[in-house]
């Protein structure tokens, strides 16, 4: 390829990281709370996360990006454009994927810490920030890795907007020079590379979080301690 094609990919590189990087933002921030309101003790919250956890994982997210772009704006007499729209319907869609891992790691947090809690008189938010979270955020870092290369690939669905992001740059790059296999597989490698970029930096976060709870220290201790004998005698 030229130096000016290579150009374009390249535009088509940073464009699929900045949509990444936006609609992940918009995608945790709906998980954390979608899924926190699956546990609120209000029902009708609880309903109401459930509903909208519903609808979005039950909806086609290249649908959902056609009715963000084409069918949202008129409503509303205004216009989204490309990225804006593409972060939206990702977030959001996406969003609610990340809302059943946050509901089940706050459900599998031991009983016994939520009673502490509910013992030592704190509020609901102090025993969710200084109890729950901290417990349960390590625990969601591997779903979420898997959840945001999943978001990666999707990111790809934008170019039916003529967004100009990987999918679409290379897909102009493959029309100009009439070569399917070499470009195609240029772009293979480029989503290859992002994806295991980030999934290097979510493996090295969750070993930091979990080494903030203690969980990285008791497993080096398990690891080092000799086996006991029968009755604890070694």
């Amino acid at each position: 390829m030229t130096s000016g094609l290579w150009e374009l990919v390249l535009q088509g590189v940073w464009v699929t990281v900045q949509l990444l990087f936006f609609s992940a933002l918009l995608a945790t921030a709906v998980s954390f709370v979608i899924g926190v309101g699956r546990t609120h003790r209000l029902w009708i919250v609880r309903f109401l996360a459930g509903f909208y956890t519903e609808v979005f994982r039950g909806t086609s997210a290249l649908v959902m990006i056609f009715w963000v772009f084409f069918v949202l704006p008129p409503a509303f007499g205004w216009q989204l454009v490309p990225m804006w729209a593409g972060t939206l319907a990702l977030g959001l869609t996406y969003g609610a994927y990340g809302s059943e891992i946050v509901r089940g790691a706050l459900a599998a947090v031991d009983p016994a810490q939520k009673e502490g809690g509910i013992a030592l008189s704190f509020t609901p938010w102090q025993r969710m920030k200084l109890i729950l979270l901290p417990q349960a955020v390590p625990e969601m870092i591997p779903p979420f890795s898997n959840l945001l290369i999943e978001l990666l690939k999707g990111t790809a669905l934008v170019s039916i907007m003529g967004m100009g992001d990987l999918a679409f740059s290379g897909n102009l790059v493959r029309l100009a020079l009439q070569e399917s296999a070499e470009i195609y597989t240029y772009i293979l490698l480029i989503y290859f590379v992002i994806a295991f970029l980030l999934t290097r930096v979510m493996r090295g976060l969750e070993k930091k979080l979990k080494a903030g709870v203690g969980k990285a220290a008791t497993k080096s201790k398990a690891v080092t301690s000799e086996p006991a004998g029968i009755g604890g005698v070694r």
